[in-house]
């Protein structure tokens, strides 16, 4: 059985602590975990007597006197793959149904913010792009080689988070920095809630559709199920090449619908002719033509759920400031 979990703030103490949702309503939990890792450790087993024995306790708190945090907490590892989606490779230009190489790169742990918080845009960046994510959270550290299959994914990964994969372009191409440009404060924010997962549901992460939206229009859709690298085959690349341990995240990749746009083949066969300070210079210049980067004052809304309802990891609403 799923459970839906959340990091809250308490606004009548001020307390931080971390609630279970059940049919809408929500519960405190008894635990002292004050970090991801130290949950998924010791408390997963609260939340499943919890659910067994739900009739014998009363919903305990009111939403609106909550304040919603990252259900992910520094310090992780936050590892992501880029043009994980056919979509998104036909956007920029790629063969969209390529598996050569599996795009990874990692993201600052200090990028993670909370569900409904701002988005801080730098004074430098002009070119502020959005990207929902579905995002995997390690339950078990992961320390030799291995290989997983999706029907044993269960024992290594806790659950699922919706995650933005913010990103100023015209850092990241340019400077040919991932890191830099998407590692700004404030350019992951996570949650609201935590799914876990019971060890044989680990099927519905085909089943999943990601939307989101900037100022109410909707600019990127899919189901998880066009992934190119499945979850599964993601996990046992990186368990090639890095540690994993509770509470890290790895972003799974982003769907079409992003604002940057490759150029024509003419034109970007034209603008490799040209000194890369120059080309770079036009790229930016031409993208900045484009109203669909971020601007303070937009709005952006995620969210991620099952085909079925049966899961629903809250909704993401962000105001770029």
């Amino acid at each position: 059985m799923t459970h839906h979990v959340a990091r809250v703030r308490d606004r009548r103490d001020n307390k931080i602590i971390w609630v279970l949702l059940h049919q809408k309503q929500l519960y405190r939990m008894n635990i002292a975990a004050e970090t991801t890792a130290e949950f998924l450790i010791s408390a997963l087993d609260v939340a499943e007597s919890m659910i067994n024995e739900i009739e014998q306790f009363e919903p305990s708190i009111c939403e609106k006197d909550l304040e919603f945090l990252s259900p992910i907490t520094a310090p992780c590892r936050i590892l992501a793959q880029g043009s994980n989606y056919p979509s998104s490779r036909l956007e920029t230009g790629m063969n969209p149904y390529d598996k050569s190489f599996n795009m990874l790169f990692h993201k600052s742990d200090s990028s993670l913010s909370p569900p409904g918080s701002d988005i801080v845009r730098p004074a430098h960046v002009q070119l502020l792009d959005y990207e929902v994510e579905l995002g995997l959270v390690i339950g078990k550290r992961i320390d030799t080689q291995t290989v997983f299959n999706e029907d044993d994914m269960g024992a290594t990964v806790a659950g699922v988070v919706c995650a933005q994969d913010v990103t100023a372009r015209d850092v990241q191409l340019p400077q040919m920095q991932y890191f830099k440009g998407k590692s700004y404060q404030t350019f992951c924010p996570t949650g609201p809630y935590l799914c876990l997962f019971g060890a044989s549901e680990y099927a519905q992460l085909n089943e999943l559709l990601l939307e989101l939206s900037v100022n109410g229009e909707k600019r990127q859709s899919d189901v998880s199920s066009n992934m190119l690298f499945k979850p599964h085959e993601t996990l046992s690349e990186l368990s090639m090449i890095t540690t994993l341990d509770p509470g890290d995240l790895i972003l799974t990749g982003s769907p079409g619908g992003c604002a940057l746009t490759a150029p024509p083949s003419w034109l970007s066969k034209l603008m490799g002719l040209l000194p890369e300070q120059l080309k770079w210079k036009a790229f930016v210049n031409k993208q900045k033509r484009n109203p669909n980067y971020l601007k303070p004052g937009d709005q952006i809304t995620a969210t991620i759920k099952s085909l079925d309802g049966s899961i629903d990891l809250g909704i993401q609403s962000n105001r770029v400031v």
